[in-house]
């Protein structure tokens, strides 16, 4: 079923992998601002496509020679990270419950944080290369982030809110995978927001249809400010991931001590790159999408009660070789808040062990997209691997 359809009325290509008349109003309004924008090659939609902060989350936009900050968001470097084990369904203890509160003890989720900061190289199976580079790295970003140094060190190896989750999970031959989400934590946001007021600011941008568009332009301090800081918060969420899937594989040895765990799969979905298409050098923020160049293996969660998809790229330069991130919200938190209760919670994560409370009802099967449809809708740009089923869930 994949294969896409072209938005009308923009300027740039807008490539959209699903129905175009079912996107929501918010959204294809947002799509068709990007299509205008003058640096603007072309944007690949993704089928779990829904309406975010200045651009859609669940699009690709390929620009020339420009960067929108907003565009790639506030959680830079948000993504993805599973792990295959040795071990199968029946090696899982019976208390899953229990297996649920020693994840949490390892590794704080919410807004809690790391007591002191973790010597990486404390952590068994960790990769121990680059961390010393990487913190010295921390005194060269914008000035103004400075004071936030022992705050970044103290949340590396932490989860976060909202949708970010850890999972124990079960592929269709019942063997126990490992995955997680999450992002570059407060540090990113601050870096964010602090360079999409400076790109508002821009003469160049003044006239645009929606200031959350504002760019930076090659070849400007403004611009390489932005790109020297995104690349570090980038690599942070990166070791963040890392962190916590090492943390996670030491819960599960004191469970199994004779586990083994494969090469982890690990993505992005809210980042910038530099990639080459047509001959033509272009700057690829994929705002919600995940990179499916050929064979490039990706994670394409659903939500905390229906399972998610490991996948390899088919590489379509159409789609920028790009995939979808997700099953995609169908409505906003406060809609969902509104329509579902506690009781619907408990039962559409029925065999899951996870919180099933008011505090993450915004986050029940019923506000997204169904998983299955939005993996069909991607045919021409991922094959799927392996499915998974999650048993234990952590949220923040």
């Amino acid at each position: 079923m994949g294969g896409y359809e072209l938005l009308a009325g923009t300027k740039a290509p807008v490539r959209v992998w699903t129905d175009p008349w079912g996107i929501e109003p918010e959204a294809a309004r947002q799509l068709r601002n990007i299509g205008a924008l003058p640096w603007v090659d072309g944007v690949a939609v993704m089928p779990d496509v829904h309406y975010g902060m200045g651009a859609t989350v669940g699009s690709v936009i390929a620009m020339r020679q420009a960067l929108a900050p907003a565009a790639v968001g506030v959680d830079i470097g948000c993504g993805m990270s599973a792990v295959r084990t040795s071990l199968r369904a029946e090696d899982l203890p019976d208390d899953l419950g229990g297996l649920r509160r020693a994840i949490e003890d390892a590794i704080p989720v919410g807004f809690t944080m790391h007591d002191e900061p973790v010597n990486p190289k404390r952590v068994p199976g960790l990769d121990q290369r680059g961390w010393k580079a990487f913190w010295d790295g921390f005194d060269d970003l914008t000035a103004k982030v400075g004071q936030l140094s022992n705050r970044a060190s103290r949340q590396l190896g932490t989860l976060g809110g909202g949708n970010h989750f850890i999972e124990v999970c079960l592929d269709t031959h019942s063997q126990v995978w490992l995955m997680l989400h999450s992002g570059s934590r407060n540090i990113g946001k601050e870096l964010a927001e602090r360079h999409i007021g400076v790109a508002r600011r821009l003469p160049h941008n003044a006239d645009l249809p929606d200031r959350d568009l504002a760019v930076f332009l090659s070849g400007t301090p403004e611009m390489a400010a932005y790109r020297h800081d995104l690349w570090w918060a980038q690599e942070y969420a990166r070791r963040n991931r890392a962190l916590m899937m090492a943390l996670l594989c030491g819960v599960i040895r004191e469970i199994s001590p004779q586990v083994a765990f494969d090469e982890p799969i690990s993505c992005h979905h809210n980042y910038v790159a530099e990639e080459t298409y047509g001959g033509v050098e272009l700057l690829v923020t994929r705002k919600g999408a995940i990179r499916a160049g050929r064979g490039d293996l990706g994670i394409i969660p659903g939500s905390m009660g229906t399972g998610s998809y490991i996948v390899r790229g088919l590489g379509n330069d159409d789609a920028y070789n790009s995939a979808s991130h997700g099953a995609g919200r169908k409505m906003s938190r406060a809609k969902a808040k509104k329509t579902f209760s506690v009781d619907d919670l408990k039962e559409q994560t029925a065999g899951v062990e996870c919180r099933k409370d008011p505090g993450v009802v915004d986050e029940i099967p019923g506000a997204y997209k169904d998983i299955g449809e939005v993996i069909e809708r991607q045919s021409d740009l991922v094959e799927v691997v392996a499915h998974l089923k999650q048993v234990v869930c952590v949220k923040g």
